[in-house]
């Protein structure tokens, strides 16, 4: 079934219709920065979002210590493996649909225009949540730093508003701005991580302890029972932080009509995207546990003093400097990965916008920058209050738990229980997309097996999120309510496409449908509205 006889009567048929959906072609939609970014651009604006030194100094310890013990690096290989699965339906999507919208886009297509705006406004509340949540985390570590180096206690809000701020100005200029920044932050990271790795597993013998075990695939899905003082592990615990770790890289498509060769970037942004965490993340969880004599210390040390784990093995087994190097470089990584955040939301208010599902402002572009600077300026707008929010209701004199346990901890649990949702309703619907517009081009691994793999692994994490929450949530109130608001953001979306469906059929027809074919037809006259 063809784009122009889904649901309800299109506007046209045939050439014009298809025409009319390529925004190049439209004088009433403000295009983004064509062809400003390339892969390694794309690399830089999807790879900062995972914040790899943010996910490796947060989420090893709880993986090591609360997870799969000795087996916390099998956990970051066979999530690797399921999501370089994932990816194989998802790069092939994305070379067939070219729009900022993403998941919004790619579930329109494939399984409709209702569950794409449903995931759509799903997708928004995801990513708008996760800017606030990394700066409660930079806002926890830059208070700490700055009493250690100066002695004064900066309240926290004031630090996390400041990140929002730099972060608006920053965004408010080219893409390549933003490219730059989280450039040089990226490389940061994964050098110091390499220098870690590196260091560690040269001094086995002398104070480190490599174990094969750990590699065992069959060891991601085993905890370890309480014993010589030490709280039990579970599997489900260690996996869900596992995946969380990636959470980010999934943002290339969002980033196509920018990039000079959506076709062929995308794809492959996501691939090396996956294979290269992967390896960082699994040598880097190895080496951590590896510089303990053994694994007991190891859990030990993740279950009591969490924030020393890496540190101390650190200064331990390479030398004090790198150390202190990761104690800014959580910063820089909390900060460009808000940043990350922050550019994706804002493109995904900016489809919404053109397409008019939204307030049409949301679609303008700068003159100059082109730059969605409307929609920049709401996301900025929507962090400041939920920050306020938690600074009002939880309190401003504990970063500990206020900014971090609270802000970030249940903030990044929202939207990643979306995210993860939106990526397994994504495989589904490239299965039938493939089979309805494409069958020619569909393929029994790539389009249809693939998917469905990744459909059932994204569920079943789902599901260990859920049935876990009460210590992912951390014991705080907040985390009961997580899963009604997530659903009920999904619900609004849905209750909003079926409300167009009724009332405005012209303007529903074309959820979802907006996407860049790059330069406009000559032959035809596109419609305006």
């Amino acid at each position: 079934m063809s784009d122009a006889s889904e649901l309800g009567t299109p506007l046209h048929t045939g050439r014009e219709y298809v025409s009319e959906l390529n925004v190049a072609n439209r004088s009433d939609v403000e295009l983004l920065h064509s062809k400003a970014v390339g892969l390694i651009g794309v690399l830089f604006l999807t790879l900062t979002g995972s914040a790899p030194i943010t996910a490796m100094l947060l989420n090893v310890p709880i993986v090591v210590g609360n997870g799969n013990g000795i087996g916390s690096p099998a956990a970051f290989l066979v999530a690797t493996l399921i999501l370089l699965v994932f990816s194989v339906g998802y790069a092939a999507m994305s070379s067939k649909v070219t729009a900022v919208g993403g998941f919004y886009s790619f579930i329109s297509h494939g399984l409709g225009r209702e569950l794409g705006m449903a995931m759509g406004f799903g997708s928004v509340v995801a990513y708008a949540v996760f800017e606030p949540s990394l700066c409660g985390g930079f806002a926890y570590f830059m208070n700490l730093k700055i009493a250690q180096l100066a002695g004064i206690n900066v309240p926290w809000p004031a630090l996390a508003l400041g990140m929002v701020a730099v972060i608006a100005i920053l965004t408010y200029f080219d893409i390549k701005v933003s490219s730059a920044v989280l450039g040089v932050a990226l490389v940061a990271e994964v050098i110091i991580l390499v220098v870690f790795d590196v260091g560690v597993f040269t001094h086995n013998g002398h104070g480190a302890a490599v174990q094969a075990a750990a590699m065992n695939p069959l060891a991601a899905f085993q905890g370890f029972p309480a014993h010589d003082k030490l709280a039990a592990g579970a599997a489900g615990i260690g996996l869900f932080f596992a995946f969380w770790s990636w959470v980010g890289f999934e943002m290339a498509p969002n980033y196509a009509e920018e990039s000079k060769d959506p076709k062929r970037i995308v794809p492959l942004s996501l691939y090396i995207s996956v294979l290269f965490l992967g390896a960082l993340y699994t040598l880097t969880c190895w080496a951590s546990q590896s510089g303990f004599a053994n694994i007991d210390a190891a859990i030990s040390e993740a279950q009591n003093n969490s924030a020393t784990f890496f540190f101390d093995t650190a200064s331990k087994l390479v030398g004090p400097w790198v150390s202190s190097l990761m104690s800014y470089l959580i910063l820089t990584g909390s900060f460009a990965c808000g940043m990350a955040f922050h550019n994706t939301t804002s493109r995904y208010l900016y489809s919404l916008g053109r397409e008019r599902i939204l307030p049409a402002a949301l679609g303008r572009t700068h003159k100059t920058y082109k730059t969605p600077y409307n929609a920049s300026f709401l996301q900025s707008l929507a962090s400041a209050l939920i920050i306020i929010a938690f600074a009002v209701f939880s309190g401003s004199d504990n970063p500990a738990t206020q900014a971090y346990g609270e802000l970030y901890g249940l903030m990044a649990l929202m939207g990643t229980i979306i995210i993860l949702s939106a990526q397994a309703i994504v495989s589904i619907a490239v299965v039938v997309y493939f089979y309805r517009e494409h069958p020619q081009d569909s393929h029994w691994w790539k389009t249809t097996v693939a998917p469905i793999l990744a459909f059932i692994a994204q569920v079943y994490i789902v599901y260990l999120c859920i049935s876990n929450m009460a210590f992912l949530g951390g014991g705080f109130a907040f985390a009961n309510y997580i899963p009604w608001l997530d659903l009920g953001a999904v619900l609004l979306g849905l209750g909003y496409a079926f409300h167009l469906k009724r009332v405005d059929p012209s303007k529903f027809n074309k959820i979802g449908r907006l996407v860049y074919q790059g330069v406009p037809d000559p032959g035809i006259i596109g419609h305006n509205e």
